[in-house]
């Protein structure tokens, strides 16, 4: 069985951080994880993955020691299955809402008697090797997302559920359920109360907690703060401010000694 390296840092209590794959390809998956994230989350909620680009992702990742995750659409036993059947060492679960729904999710990704999950795999027993179905459940994460203030408000029990290993704050879904629509919500004190508020529950139930973050000088601020599981962006946004940096500097009147 491949081991979960994230899963063993976290355990010892150490700061981990990754990125989102949006671009929806194998390719910048298998250069993502090359980079040296401690994980990368393939987004099959809000990104162009079919299935097939989903499951070869998780196979570009995995033998260089990043943890493959996939954030699954919803809180379906049914995703849930397919996107650790691909072999995938975790599973993103979004809008959370309390205790009963994450309990939900810690089940489905995991075999009896533990929990739900339907045995029939053939692909990631392939990948991690003979003993997977004896090891795997205590090796793959189970990440729930809080990203309502009506979750927030509960995250207590969803923190404290069993089989949750991180709850992980979506920042932008949060903010909009506060009417909060504007770019600038992370300047709000009542959103940051939030968040703060998700902090404080998951250090009371020894849980790490994670956030999505636009830069690493954020993401150095959150670890400051106490969150062990920090995404910087993605690979799409990546390309896309390198693309316009790039041309930025490249247009600029300095950008040759004779201005040309």
């Amino acid at each position: 069985m491949i081991s979960n390296h994230t899963l063993e840092k976290l355990r010892r209590g150490e700061a981990t951080v990754g990125c989102w794959l949006g671009l929806g390809s194998p390719y910048a998956a298998a250069l993502m994880a090359r980079a040296g994230f401690d994980w990368l989350v393939v987004d099959a909620e809000h990104s162009p993955f079919g299935y097939d680009a989903m499951a070869q992702s998780v196979m570009a990742v995995l033998p260089t020691g990043t943890t493959p995750l996939v954030r699954v659409p919803w809180n379906d036993p049914v995703w849930i299955k397919l996107a650790l059947d691909t072999g995938a060492l975790g599973v993103v679960v979004p809008m959370v809402m309390n205790g009963s729904e994450a309990r939900r999710a810690a089940e489905a990704a995991r075999f009896p008697p533990r929990g739900l999950r339907s045995v029939g795999a053939w692909l990631a027993p392939t990948l991690h090797g003979d003993d997977y179905l004896a090891a795997v459940d205590d090796q793959v994460m189970v990440v729930v997302q809080i990203e309502h203030i009506a979750a927030v408000e509960r995250a207590d029990e969803i923190c404290a559920a069993e089989g949750v290993d991180v709850v992980f704050i979506g920042p932008n879904d949060l903010a909009a359920s506060m009417g909060l629509t504007n770019a600038a919500f992370r300047e709000s004190p009542a959103w940051e109360e939030a968040v703060q508020a998700v902090l404080r529950a998951a250090g009371r139930a020894g849980r790490p907690v994670g956030m999505m973050c636009l830069s690493v000088e954020e993401a150095l601020h959150r670890r400051a703060q106490g969150f062990r599981f920090l995404a910087v962006a993605s690979d799409a946004r990546y390309l896309q401010q390198t693309a316009a940096d790039i041309l930025r500097r490249w247009r600029s009147p300095g950008a040759l000694p004779d201005g040309r």
